[in-house]
């Protein structure tokens, strides 16, 4: 049984769609240690909100994840009237579009600190095992 993970930032993304269209979608997000979690959200459910992510419903759909394991960088950050627009590319080349408002730390640069600091720790992790193996190993010779 895994912990769930640790959520750093919740709130509103927009989301370009893949269809012909490409309609910027609302998606309710999350940012956790793992990656970006995503659920589709409707219009306004109420007129009066405590905050702007409880003014929209989001669907129980099953949220689409997007793990930092298959995310490669974040990146074309361009900044328009008042939005944020990005990128993030996935392994295999894959390019998911978003933006958000430019108010306040924008989701990019969360996504970018949340995904190096990822790398960061599964670097570790890697040259951990690489030394208790190469460590094994030469305990191995010694004995013989």
């Amino acid at each position: 049984m895994s912990l769930p993970a640790r959520v750093r930032r919740d709130g509103l993304l927009e989301k370009r769609s893949g269809g012909l269209l490409q309609l910027w979608k609302k998606k309710r997000c999350a940012l956790t240690d793992e990656g970006l979690r995503l659920r589709g959200c409707e219009g306004p459910a109420a007129a009066r909100a405590e905050s702007p992510c409880a003014a929209w419903s989001c669907t129980a759909s099953r949220a689409e994840e997007l793990p930092f394991e298959r995310m490669l960088t974040v990146d074309c950050v361009e900044y328009k009237r008042g939005l944020v627009y990005f990128t993030v590319v996935m392994a295999g080349g894959r390019e998911i579009d978003f933006r958000c408002p430019r108010d306040g730390t924008a989701w990019n640069a969360e996504i970018a600190l949340a995904l190096v600091r990822y790398k960061n720790l599964q670097a570790v992790r890697t040259g951990r095992k690489r030394r208790l193996s190469a460590a094994h190993l030469h305990d191995d010779d010694d004995e013989l």
